[in-house]
């Protein structure tokens, strides 16, 4: 293949953490060790911002309800003057904050290939911040922005044919990966539950993720009360951060927060735990789930996005119809009924995610680029 030059645009890149910084921090390293030449223009993280030579940072404005995240301003100028200076191949727009905008606009007027990148629904979380109301208009909000472009690339199957229903032509399914290297039940460290004062057998639940509203962490605490009242000594484990961490804290003195982590202490935080709880609805993926099966952790979800594609009913993890509270509590009393059934959906979890590697989204993610340079 020929070497490309791909300009990505986001809203947010490594360090910053959350599911799309991760994977968009991924492909770009993967495009670039294939000998791809990529830039990434995003908005400025705060002082002392380094970016590579051929980068490019731009203002940003705080993102309500997330202060540790920022959606950049328009800047159809520099850009312009950018990409004349060094034409790209194809632009990728990651996200469809105004900065994304400017970008599909600026590479349409210059006719530069342009895709974009379906990673958030937005429109479902307009529900959980009182702003139900705006759902409708944000949905075609972010429809118009991906009409705009060549192709939308989204994680799984089901996405694509829920766009494609609703109109939306060009999709394609890039898929995501998970760093097997990483995340292993190999990390598993009786050190750490010693901290969390559990005693092997005793079962820690675990969820990771952003701690906000659009989570549905009601559930996780209903369903982990009813654990509790079956296993005593069960424990719940809460890793990340978020407008809700707080108050969470404060009801739940007995629960632990570890907060925010990442590389090896976040892996090790996984394969510690013995039973994932990931109620969200919200979800295009959630590369949460990948992390935890990777890490030999049955997951309990709601069949929908990661969860629809990679779980098997009581097979490798356990999955209740999307919104049936009752069928999510008590599918996560039944994993942990019997002494036998943890270690079997662990086994067969981690067996699940090994074939799925990072290097297969890159090649995915290079396949649409070259039908958008060519089309």
């Amino acid at each position: 293949m020929k070497t490309l030059e791909i300009a990505f645009v986001t809203e947010t890149f490594p360090p910053e953490v959350n599911g799309v910084a991760m994977t968009i921090g991924r492909l770009v390293s993967g495009l670039r060790e294939r000998g791809h030449r990529v830039s990434v223009v995003r908005p400025r993280q705060g002082e002392g911002d380094a970016c590579g030579e051929h980068d490019m940072t731009v203002p940003g404005m705080p993102l309500p309800g997330y202060p540790g995240l920022r959606f950049g301003l328009p800047v159809g100028g520099r850009l312009k003057r950018h990409w004349h200076a060094r034409r790209p191949d194809l632009v990728h727009v990651v996200t469809e904050g105004p900065l994304g905008w400017s970008a599909v606009a600026v590479a349409r007027r210059l006719g530069i290939p342009v895709t974009s990148g379906y990673h958030t629904n937005f429109d479902r979380y307009s529900t959980h911040y009182g702003m139900g109301w705006m759902r409708p208009a944000v949905a075609a909000y972010l429809r118009t922005l991906h009409r705009r472009t060549q192709a939308t690339l989204v994680p799984t199957a089901a996405l694509a044919a829920d766009l494609a229903g609703e109109g939306l032509s060009g999709v394609r399914v890039v898929g995501r990966g998970v760093d097997m290297t990483l995340f292993s039940p190999t990390r598993r460290d009786s050190a750490l539950r010693d901290t969390w004062r559990v005693k092997a057998d005793d079962p820690v639940c675990l969820y990771v993720g952003r701690i906000a509203p659009e989570k549905n962490l009601a559930l996780v605490r209903k369903t982990f009360a009813a654990i509790r009242q079956r296993h005593p000594a069960a424990r719940m484990v809460w890793v990340g951060d978020g407008p809700a961490a707080k108050q969470l804290a404060e009801e739940h003195p007995d629960h632990i927060f570890a907060g925010m982590r990442v590389g090896a202490e976040l892996a090790a935080h996984y394969a510690s735990a013995d039973l994932f709880l990931f109620p969200s609805l919200t979800e295009t993926y959630g590369n949460v789930v990948a992390e935890a099966m990777a890490s030999g952790v049955p997951v309990v979800a709601y069949r929908s996005a990661a969860a629809a594609e990679l779980i098997v009913d009581r097979e490798n993890g356990v999955v209740a119809s999307p919104g049936d509270e009752a069928a999510f509590v008590e599918a996560s009393l039944w994993a942990l009924a019997l002494p036998e059934r943890l270690p079997m959906l662990a086994a067969a979890a981690h067996a699940t995610m090994l074939p799925r590697s990072w290097a297969a989204v890159v090649t995915a993610f290079e396949r649409v680029a070259c039908e958008a340079i060519a089309a």
